[in-house]
């Protein structure tokens, strides 16, 4: 069999499909971003619109996570975080879920569970969302220290979850939540496991809903469990799958990844796309800005500290494009993290879109840092890419463990 080779030649479906997705960023996304982040609420509307189109799909999703060039699903995310960020994680958001799901759901040999994905998605005329609900008040990056509890009732085969989740983007409103809990917290994180919560389960209730420094218009709030009792087919992966792993745990052997852990790695690389599209967005506005702005009789673009700028601002985007597409073709050919590629993308890529939003509002001066621009508002959005699915100290810490081979704390 011919082993797949990476190319930066985009496959023809591919590039219609960006081409595609970038018309719907531009004439819907972009015009609509302000008002959504200043209103900081759910923009239905715009979901409405990308179900109907077909952008906000389960199948339009699985098609970007089967694409064999690993490419579509890194530049989907680019073009509609170049839109506006927080509509963009409104319309992507339950991709995380999704893929915590059919991740954990095919690992564990129940391809049936997949069957929860459609009404994550809802229909074009009743779009619904999902939520991942890993984050806790006391285990953010420490995966490991979750304190969410599920125990097994067998007198009536069912799951009993109680805990607080936080940080949960669509937390509370979602059609569906995935929630990560502990069966074994001796273990740490090598005794989680994931759940599919179907809506209307009585004990799952929402939290407070975090005001937020940007993606504003993305929902995130707390998810409360009182007693959640869940069938023991929702389970995701299956019983018997988690009965396994914990058996080669206990006996020393290595039991292959964990819950959250195996969501984050399939889409950092998403998340370094999220901030090469805003790192572009805030680019190009300033490019622009920078051609047409005069002081002291010229464009301020034709001055060496203004032109600097510009400069570094494309060859970090583009850098981090390269990084972010090489995981992303790892990913869906299984090639191995054997330098945490993966966390190397992530790393890059949103570090880069928060150097490159404030290196827009310098170039736009004073402008730049009032409302009337957006630049200001991508800086804001640009921050969090830092901070979720593992911050740039963890993102860090992976890739050091991954080179040196030791336990750096």
């Amino acid at each position: 069999m011919t082993e797949p080779t990476f190319s930066l030649e985009l496959p023809e479906e591919v590039a219609d499909l960006r081409d595609w997705v970038h018309e719907f960023a531009l004439e819907k996304i972009r015009p609509a971003g302000h008002e959504w982040d200043e209103r900081e609420e759910t923009p239905w509307p715009l979901i409405k619109e990308a179900a109907k189109v077909g952008i906000y799909t389960p199948e339009f999703f699985a098609q970007m996570a089967f694409d064999k060039s690993g490419l579509l699903m890194p530049i989907v995310h680019e073009e509609l975080f170049w839109g506006d960020p927080g509509i963009g994680l409104s319309i992507l958001g339950t991709g995380l879920a999704a893929a915590a799901l059919s991740t954990n759901a095919l690992a564990g040999g129940r391809p049936d569970q997949l069957q929860w994905l459609a009404p994550m998605f809802g229909t074009p005329d009743d779009p619904k969302v999902a939520a991942f609900c890993s984050s806790e008040p006391g285990a953010g990056s420490d995966v490991g220290a979750v304190r969410t509890r599920a125990r097994y009732d067998a007198a009536t085969d069912e799951w009993v979850l109680n805990g607080t989740k936080t940080w949960a983007t669509n937390g509370g409103i979602a059609n569906i939540h995935i929630v990560v809990a502990s069966v074994y917290p001796e273990l740490g994180a090598r005794g989680q496991v994931s759940f599919i919560v179907p809506p209307n389960t009585p004990g799952l209730s929402q939290g407070q809903k975090f005001k937020k420094h940007g993606i504003r218009a993305s929902h995130t709030a707390e998810v409360i469990l009182n007693n959640v009792r869940l069938s023991s087919n929702l389970l995701i992966g299956g019983m018997e799958s988690f009965e396994k792993r914990i058996a080669k745990v206990r006996a020393g052997s290595s039991a292959g990844g964990q819950a959250a852990m195996a969501t984050f790695e399939k889409t950092r690389p998403s998340v370094g796309a999220m901030g090469v599209g805003v790192a572009r967005a805030a680019y190009e506005y300033a490019l622009e800005y920078a051609g047409q702005r005069e002081q002291f009789g010229r464009k301020i673009g034709d001055f060496q500290a203004i032109g600097f700028k510009l400069a570094d601002m494309k060859m970090h985007i583009d850098a981090s494009r390269l990084l972010v597409w090489r995981a992303a073709w790892m990913g869906a050919n299984n090639k191995p993290f054997n330098s945490a590629e993966g966390s190397m993308a992530k790393l890059y890529a949103t570090e880069t879109a928060v150097r490159v939003t404030e290196e827009a509002i310098q170039i736009l001066g004073g402008n730049g840092y009032t409302r009337d621009y957006p630049v200001e508002h991508w800086h804001r959005d640009s921050k969090i890419l830092t901070i979720f699915e593992g911050t740039s100290e963890i993102q860090r810490l992976v890739i050091a463990r991954r080179l040196t081979g030791l336990p750096l704390r």
